[in-house]
């Protein structure tokens, strides 16, 4: 009986296997979308960075710029402790920025709830950071930083959802959200 299922069902792999394929075809549409539509969620006349240039400032200049807490995650790469960043909870439109040099790196669409108590995106808004691997921990971890002002914001770890499978998983302190339509 269970031979005469399989040759049943035999017909029928081809386009079994073909589904799976065309629903993945169109989520990873979707992200690409995602990304090139960025800007439709940036507040009109929002104080944003326009340019990747690198830019450069001493260590005296990041200290009068950031914050304490702004200062040791993005030029000392440390982590703030998990839950305590209030854009865990932020779910209106817009977009996050960079806190060191306003430059665009996630939106609102690409927001997911991780449960890791990190702000935590699937994708990002392409060209905005780099990644380096990170031994601190002694296991390899890959970190990424912003690509204007090299900012340390977090990790980029393999368990998020589909269609990406990955998790920008974000330091809540080095980013600054900015709503598509004042509060």
């Amino acid at each position: 009986m269970q031979r005469r299922s399989f040759l049943m069902a035999l017909p029928a792999a081809p386009l079994a296997w073909a589904l799976p394929r065309q629903g993945l075809a169109a989520a990873a549409q979707s992200v690409a979308e995602i990304q090139q539509n960025w800007k439709k969620l940036l507040a009109p006349g929002a104080d944003v960075a326009t340019t990747t240039t690198p830019i450069s400032k001493t260590e005296t200049e990041w200290k009068q710029l950031l914050t304490p807490a702004q200062f040791n995650i993005l030029r000392q790469e440390g982590t703030e402790y998990p839950y305590s960043s209030p854009l865990n909870r932020e779910k209106r439109a817009g977009i996050f920025v960079c806190a060191g040099c306003a430059l665009p790196l996630f939106t609102s669409q690409m927001k997911f709830e991780s449960g890791t108590g990190w702000p935590s995106f699937f994708t990002l808004i392409p060209g905005s950071v780099a990644t380096k691997q990170d031994v601190k921990l002694i296991m390899p971890r890959t970190e990424y930083h912003c690509v204007r002002c090299g900012g340390h914001h977090g990790h980029l770890f393999d368990d998020g959802p589909q269609p990406t499978g990955l998790r920008y998983c974000n330091n809540g302190v080095a980013l600054r959200f900015i709503p598509q339509k004042a509060a």
